[in-house]
C-alpha cells in the first residue's frame, strides 16, 4: 500500500502540467486586445465633454439663429452708431415686432400683423375720418371744428414719425439690404411724413411771419395779390398732399400690396396690349372713314339761316340754325381720321355704340352699319379689350402665389425658431444632468459624513 502510495503521487504531478501549459495563456495576450480595457474610462470621460459639446453646439445653434434670424431683417448695426446690443435698438425692435398678446387673434383672422402694424393701421383710419370731415374755407377762414381737426392732425403727425423713427432705429435707414427706405411702400410713408413735417414747420414759420406781413400789406397794397403771406408761397398746397395718407394702408394690408404689385408689374403686358387695341382703332377708322365720312353731319345750310345764326320761331321758341353739326356737338362723327379713332373707341367700350349704329342706320340704311358696328364690337370689345383682364388676372394670381409662399415660408420660419430654441433649452436641461450627478455624489458624501457626525450611536448599539 505504501508502495503503491507513492504512485498516486505523480497523478498530481500531472496537474503541474498547467505550468507547462502556463505559455499557452501567455501566448494569449497577442490576439486578446488588452488596450481595449482603457476605451472604458472614455464613457465616464465622455460625460464631461458631452455636456461641454451640447454646449458648444447650442451656442454655435444660437449664433446661427441670431444671424440668421437677424441677419436677413436687421443690419448688425443702425445709423453707424447702434448695434443688436445697444438698448434703445434693442427696445425699438421689440416694440415694432411685439406680437405675443395678440397671436391667437391673428391666427383666427389669418394674417401677420402685429399690435403695433394694427395700432398704426387704426391711426390711419382715424386719420381719414379727420380729413373727410375737415371742411375747407376761402382765404384762412375757418370753424371751431377745423380747429379741433387741425390740432388732431398734429397727434396724427406726432403718431406716423415716431414710427418712421422706431423703424429706422431697428432696420436701419438705407445701406441695409432690408433698411426701412429700401421697401417701396416705407418709401411713400416716409416721403408722406417728411411733406407733413415740411408743411407744418413752413406752416409755423409763416404764423410766426404773418403780423410783419399785414404791416407790410398795409404799408404796400401791391402785395395783397399774395395772400399776405410773404414771398407768396401758400401752405395750403402743401396741405393737399394730406390725401397721400390713406396710401399708408398699402403698407400696413399685404392684401392691397398683391393688388398694386399684380397691377405694376401687369404694365409690360398692357402696353403690348395696348398696342394692338390702337391698331385695331386705326383699322376701324379707316373703314369708317371710307364708308360714313359726312353721313351724320349735314354740310348744306337750313333755307331760314340768316348769316349763321339762325331764325327764332317766335311761337315755341325753337330756333332753325344754319346746319345740323351731329350727334354730340359734332364730335360723334367720321368725318375726319381723328374723329372716325373716337367714334370707334366710343364703341369699343361699348359706351352708346347703339346710338351710333341708329344714327347710321337712318343715314345710310341696315347693311354696312350692322356688319361694320357689331363686328367692332364682337372683335374689339369682347377679344380684344378682354385681354387687359386677362392679363390682369393672370398677374394677380402670380403676385398671390408669391405672397402665400412667403407667408409659408414665415410661418415655417417661426415654426423652426420655435423647435430650435426648444432643442436649445433642451440641450441646456441636458448639460445640466451631465454636470449635476458628480455634484449630487458630492453632496450624498458630505451628507453620510454629517449623519456619521450627527448620529454616533447606531454603530456602537449594532455593535
Amino acid at each position: 500500500m505504501s508502495a503503491n502510495g507513492p504512485a498516486p503521487d505523480p497523478a498530481p504531478v500531472a496537474p503541474e502540467a498547467p505550468p507547462a501549459s502556463t505559455p499557452a495563456p501567455a501566448a494569449a495576450p497577442a490576439p486578446a486586445a488588452p488596450p481595449a480595457p482603457p476605451v472604458l474610462p472614455a464613457p465616464a470621460s465622455t460625460t464631461i465633454p458631452v455636456g461641454a459639446l451640447a454646449q458648444k453646439k447650442r451656442q454655435q445653434y444660437a449664433k446661427s439663429k441670431k444671424q440668421g434670424s437677424n441677419a436677413n431683417s436687421r443690419p448688425p448695426r443702425a445709423l453707424f452708431c447702434l448695434n443688436l446690443n445697444n438698448p434703445v435698438r434693442r427696445a425699438c425692435i421689440s416694440l415694432v415686432e411685439w406680437k405675443y398678446p395678440l397671436q391667437w387673434l391673428c391666427a383666427v383672422v389669418g394674417t401677420h400683423l402685429r399690435p403695433f402694424d394694427i395700432f398704426i393701421l387704426i391711426a390711419i383710419f382715424a386719420n381719414c375720418m379727420a380729413l373727410a370731415v375737415y371742411v375747407p374755407f376761402p382765404e384762412d377762414d375757418s370753424n371751431s371744428t377745423n380747429h379741433d381737426l387741425e390740432t388732431v392732425e398734429y397727434a396724427f403727425l406726432i403718431i406716423f414719425t415716431i414710427e418712421t423713427f422706431l423703424k429706422i432705429i431697428a432696420y436701419g435707414l438705407v445701406m441695409h439690404q432690408n433698411a426701412y427706405v429700401r421697401n417701396g411702400w416705407n418709401m411713400l410713408d416716409f416721403v408722406i411724413v417728411v411733406i407733413g413735417l415740411f408743411s407744418v414747420v413752413l406752416e409755423l414759420l409763416t404764423k410766426e411771419e404773418k403780423s410783419d406781413g399785414v404791416e407790410a400789406v398795409v404799408e404796400h397794397p401791391s402785395m395783397h395779390g399774395h395772400g399776405g403771406k410773404p414771398g407768396g408761397f401758400d401752405v395750403k398746397a402743401l396741405r393737399a398732399f394730406r390725401v397721400l395718407r390713406p396710401l399708408r394702408l398699402v403698407s400696413g394690408v399685404p392684401s392691397l400690396q398683391v393688388v398694386l404689385n399684380s397691377i405694376i408689374k401687369a404694365m409690360v403686358p398692357l402696353l403690348h396690349i395696348a398696342l394692338l387695341v390702337l391698331f385695331v382703332i386705326i383699322i376701324y377708322a379707316i373703314i369708317g372713314l371710307e364708308l360714313f365720312i359726312g353721313m351724320i353731319a349735314e354740310d348744306e345750310p337750313a333755307p331760314c339761316a340768316i348769316s349763321g345764326h339762325g331764325r327764332q320761331c317766335p311761337i315755341n321758341g325753337s330756333i332753325c340754325r344754319e346746319g345740323w353739326h351731329g350727334p354730340n356737338g359734332g364730335i360723334t362723327n367720321f368725318d375726319n381720321f381723328l374723329f372716325a379713332m373716337l367714334t370707334v373707341f366710343q364703341c369699343i367700350t361699348m359706351e352708346g355704340w347703339t346710338d351710333v349704329l341708329y344714327w347710321m342706320n337712318d343715314a345710310m340704311g341696315f347693311e354696312l352699319p350692322w356688319v361694320y358696328f357689331v363686328s367692332l364690337v364682337i372683335f374689339g370689345s369682347f377679344f380684344v379689350l378682354n385681354l387687359v383682364l386677362g392679363v390682369l388676372s393672370g398677374e394677380f394670381s402670380k403676385e398671390r402665389e408669391k405672397a402665400k409662399a412667403r407667408g409659408d415660408f414665415q410661418k415655417l420660419r417661426e415654426k423652426q425658431q420655435l423647435e430650435e430654441d426648444l432643442k436649445g433649452y433642451l440641450d441646456w436641461i441636458t448639460q445640466a444632468e451631465d454636470i449635476d450627478p458628480d455634484n449630487e455624489d458630492e453632496a450624498e458624501v458630505g451628507s453620510k459624513r454629517n449623519r456619521k457626525h450627527l448620529l454616533p450611536n447606531p454603530p456602537s448599539v449594532m455593535q
